[in-house]
């Protein structure tokens, strides 16, 4: 019998230490994001975030979230994040799309983007779903 107890404590705590290691089963943030930038779409307000606060040169893992004015996170459905650079002299314009995927918190995206160079970047936000159709931008700086 006291075997078992052992064996099972043992199971209890590896088990532990794996959902800690992969964040407790939730997918799609640490838990630690820090905002980048925040901005009203229609009666919600959209926010950029990443661990460090910041976007950027290079690859990026940001978290996107959509709130009502009380601040929990609401469903959009479909949400699509690109960030634009207008061209500058011969250097043409620039669009890089990032890949979106949902987490276990409705409203609440994972987007996994390269941003070509360090400069300001509008971040273009669209959404379709239960909150309608909508679109809200906001101007980052990547460095």
């Amino acid at each position: 019998m006291r075997n078992r107890a052992i064996v099972a404590a043992l199971v209890i705590s590896i088990v532990t230490v794996i959902l800690a290691a992969c964040g407790g089963g939730k997918s799609g943030s640490s838990g630690n994001e820090k905002v980048i930038k925040s901005t009203a779409a229609g009666d919600m307000t959209v926010t950029l975030a990443s661990d460090t606060g910041e976007v950027k040169s290079g690859d990026n893992d940001l978290i996107l979230s959509f709130a009502d004015s009380s601040g929990k996170t609401v469903d959009v459905g479909a949400a699509s994040l690109k960030f634009h650079m207008p061209g500058m002299g011969s250097m043409p314009e620039m669009n890089d799309e990032a890949t979106l995927t949902t987490t276990d918190t409705p409203g609440k995206y994972r987007a996994k983007v390269n941003v070509e160079m360090a400069g300001t970047w509008e971040a273009v936000i669209n959404y379709q779903g239960p909150k309608g159709t909508g679109q809200a931008s906001m101007t980052v700086n990547a460095k």
